[in-house]
């Protein structure tokens, strides 16, 4: 059975991981979410949902602005071939979220470990990340070693690698 926001919240409370969360209207786009910058602080998050040929799947966090080289990431990710993007069906099944909810929150629902969870070195720089708690009606701000903590509680290992080229503003 898929987990709830309820259900996320109620395990960060167990690991004894404080967040913050502020509700908003639905948010589907990186340049939708960028109209509450001001209001939350911190690195902000974009997720590719990515597969390789051997359907192994990823989750990409990297910041916002973040540039990703879709044709080279398979060679830092350790994937076995070029990547794509993975199915909504798999990121329901997997993760439990709709396309514009992705998180690595999902891992919550990836009880078979069937993703990689990969962070990019450069958001992980930030003291706090900000991602969506399942739903893109909210965001989420945690610590950054908070959010490594809570993949480990999931029984995901992180890997944080070099993925990403920031874009200049």
């Amino acid at each position: 059975m898929t987990k709830t926001v309820d259900d996320l919240f109620g395990m960060l409370a167990e690991l004894g991981i404080d967040v913050t969360t502020v509700e908003h209207p639905p948010l589907f786009t990186v340049g939708e979410s960028q109209s509450l910058r001001g209001q939350i602080a911190g690195g902000h998050t974009k997720n590719l949902f990515l597969k390789d040929k051997k359907d192994r799947f990823f989750l990409v966090t990297v910041e916002e602005e973040a540039e990703v080289d879709l044709k080279q990431i398979h060679r830092i990710i350790g994937a076995s071939s070029r990547v794509s993007f993975g199915k909504p069906e798999k990121l329901m099944e997997y993760l439990g979220v709709i396309p514009g909810a992705v998180t690595a929150f999902g891992a919550i629902n990836d009880t078979g470990s069937n993703v990689t969870f990969v962070l990019d070195a450069t958001l992980m720089a930030h003291e706090t990340i900000n991602a969506h708690p399942l739903v893109n009606t909210a965001t989420t701000s945690i610590r950054a070693d908070d959010l490594i903590r809570f993949l480990r509680a999931t029984g995901h290992e992180p890997l944080i690698l070099n993925v990403s080229t920031v874009s200049p503003h």
